[in-house]
C-alpha cells in the first residue's frame, strides 16, 4: 500500500491558519470528519486524548497526530502544512509546520503502525520535506509524495 493511496486529496491543506495544537487538530479533522462521515468534536476529542499520552510532535518540524475509532471502516489520511509553524509542543521545542494526521479504525494495529512508520520515514528525507514546506497547492504535494511514495 502506498501513502497516496490513503490520502484524500481533499484533506490536504497547504495553508493552515491555526495557532495552537488544538486549532491545528480542527482545522485537519474538518475534511477526515467529513470524509469519513465521523462526528468532528468526538473525532477532535480522540486525538486531544492521544496528545495528553505524550505529543504526536516528533521534532524537526513535523507533527503525526493518529487516533484509533472504532466505527472507522479503513484508515483515512490527512495533510497539513503550517507556513508559520505552531507549537505542537513536540519533542524539539521548534515549531511543527508538517502534518499527517492519520486516523485507523480500532481493530487495525498492525497497518497503523506500519503507515506511521513509513511517514516518519521519508519525513527524514530532508530536501522531501523542503518540497513539502514549499508546495503551493494539493496537487505539488501530491507530486511531491508521489516521486517518494514507496510501498510500506
Amino acid at each position: 500500500m502506498k501513502i497516496l493511496e490513503i490520502l484524500e486529496e481533499k484533506a490536504i491543506l497547504v495553508d493552515l491558519k491555526a495557532v495552537d495544537k488544538k486549532g491545528v487538530l480542527d482545522e485537519l479533522v474538518d475534511p477526515i470528519a467529513s470524509i469519513a462521515g465521523l462526528d468532528h468534536e468526538e473525532l477532535v476529542g480522540v486525538l486531544m486524548d492521544r496528545e495528553r499520552l505524550g505529543s504526536t510532535g516528533i521534532g524537526g518540524g513535523i507533527g503525526i497526530p493518529h487516533g484509533k475509532v472504532k466505527e472507522l471502516k479503513s484508515l483515512v489520511l490527512g495533510f497539513g502544512l503550517s507556513r508559520k509553524g505552531v507549537d505542537f509542543e513536540s519533542m524539539d521545542n521548534r515549531p511543527t509546520h508538517i502534518f499527517f494526521l492519520l486516523i485507523t479504525p480500532e481493530n487495525s494495529t498492525g497497518l497503523h503502525l506500519k503507515l506511521l512508520a513509513r511517514i516518519s520515514k521519508i519525513l527524514k528525507n530532508d530536501p522531501f520535506k523542503e518540497k513539502l514546506m514549499n508546495a503551493k497547492d494539493r496537487e505539488e504535494v501530491i507530486q511531491i509524495i508521489r516521486e517518494d511514495d514507496d510501498e510500506f
